[in-house]
């Protein structure tokens, strides 16, 4: 049993008559109390992170105040514990103190002097747990943002929903485009949770060949098929005690999908060719880029594994839906690539913002990390625009030299990154540029730039 988080002061005192006095005063203060006639027990009943404080007299039977404060702090150190004393216990109330007791009151006191010290020693005890809230966010925000960088209302979201689950024992679902971060996620679900010393173990189901899927996942013992001479350990059993990280999980066949639901809903596995059923302390986290529901209304995926997986869903938002994220990943694994290769930081114009912003990212995180890493080695970087909207290529370049260069490269990238769009004529090129279509013309001539690589067409405009 423990005590209820509401009660913010326990008061111990043997003498009926005082506790009963003392309690009358602490309640019309509006406090809620809960009164006892003895120590021992109590620190059992409270949790490290209990919200209120402790007053109690310190010459009792059994557990006096000076072994209950010992044992409190043993638990809290930072837990307020006052202690009250009878006339000439002065020199064993200094005692208290110096053992850390928060006041000590000597009888008799006021009423105001008892309310007075509970109140500040419980302020104290806010600002402390505060505190403490604070430094563990701090903390858990910080590895994983070392990891999942970026400020973004979805990336901030996905943190913390990584949070929230990796202290469960749920199997999770990851649901994200290629180059996404999904061994990132699982890597992460594994490192917060309770399995971080136990082995995580990754598989990417796609790149099994189907013929030998089994034997990866499940194992094998010798002679359960030619060619098997000795035992083998699969990933499952190798997993135990830790997580096992399966990507592409719509890659695997029907006959393996049941396989693999029976060890999710059983927690055993059996060998190829055993008969032994081992039991697993495991933790199973899938990944897929593709919607399993339509595949298994399709009949590619099995719709009873669909629904035991997708119990607690995580997606992963495609680089494209976060924003001003770009910018940041780009700096930071350019910087890591500058570090890696002895190099000196290029830090990024205006002109690489641009761009950066207005791509469409097709491969996500991975294509942007490669593309800083080109950046990093100075360079020039092509950007792929070819996927969702259909635009066409830009590149971007590291700017050197003076301001009238980096003024023009400014101004060739702004056009580039304009060109990328979808644009049914020069008059709504011009547009989105604030010019005139002959001052387009001419500086798309100056930058070597051509409308007509966006795939539209610029015959029915005439100049102005």
């Amino acid at each position: 049993m423990t005590i209820d988080n509401r009660i913010q002061v326990v008061l111990i005192d043997d003498d009926p008559h005082l506790r009963q006095a003392l309690s009358q005063t602490l309640d019309l203060a509006g406090l809620k109390i809960l009164p006892l006639a003895e120590a021992k027990g109590l620190a059992g009943q409270l949790e490290r992170d209990w919200p209120g404080v402790v007053v109690s007299d310190i010459r009792m039977p059994g557990m006096d105040g000076l072994e209950l404060l010992t044992e409190l702090h043993a638990q809290d150190p930072e837990l307020p514990v006052l202690l009250i004393t009878g006339h000439g216990d002065v020199p064993l109330a200094v005692q208290a103190m110096r053992a850390g007791a928060y006041d000590f009151l000597e009888k008799p006191f006021a009423s105001d002097s008892l309310l007075d010290s509970v109140r500040r020693a419980l302020d104290l005890r806010r600002l402390v747990l505060d505190n403490r809230s604070l430094r563990l966010a701090l903390s858990d925000r910080n590895e994983l943002s070392a990891r999942l960088v970026g400020q973004s209302a979805p990336m901030l979201r996905l943190r913390e929903q990584i949070g929230a689950l990796a202290a469960t024992k749920a199997d999770v679902l990851i649901l994200g485009e290629t180059g996404a971060g999904k061994e990132v996620v699982a890597r992460a679900l594994h490192d917060l949770s309770s399995r971080r010393n136990g082995p995580f173990v990754a598989i990417n189901a796609g790149a099994l060949a189907e013929s030998v899927v089994e034997s990866e996942l499940f194992g094998h013992e010798p002679g359960a098929f030619t060619g098997a001479q000795k035992r083998r350990i699969g990933k499952f059993e190798f997993a135990n005690g830790g997580t096992l990280f399966l990507d592409e999980i719509e890659s695997m066949s029907l006959d393996v999908q049941v396989k693999l639901l029976r060890l999710l809903q059983e927690r055993v596995v059996e060998r190829l060719g055993g008969n032994q059923l081992i039991p697993l302390d495991i933790r199973i986290i899938a990944a897929t880029k593709e919607d399993l529901r339509q595949s298994a209304d399709q009949g590619r995926f099995r719709a009873d594994l669909y629904y035991r997986l997708n119990v607690a869903p995580l997606r992963i938002p495609p680089l494209r839906e976060r924003g001003e994220d770009a910018l940041m990943l780009f700096q930071h694994f350019a910087d890591e690539a500058s570090a890696r290769h002895g190099l000196p930081p290029h830090e990024l114009q205006p002109g690489h913002r641009a761009l950066l912003l207005r791509h469409t990212w097709p491969g996500n995180v991975r294509e942007l990390q490669n593309a800083a890493e080109r950046f990093a080695l100075g360079l020039e970087l092509a950007l792929d625009n070819s996927a969702p909207d259909g635009g066409v290529g830009s590149t971007i370049e590291v700017v050197s030299g003076g301001l009238s260069e980096q003024v023009e490269n400014f101004e060739k990238s702004l056009i580039a990154a304009e060109l990328a769009r979808s644009h049914s004529s020069v008059r709504s090129l011009a547009e989105a540029l604030g010019i005139p279509r002959k001052t387009l013309h001419d500086k798309l001539r100056k930058h070597g730039l051509n409308f007509a690589d966006s795939g539209a067409s610029s015959q029915t405009d005439d100049l102005d």
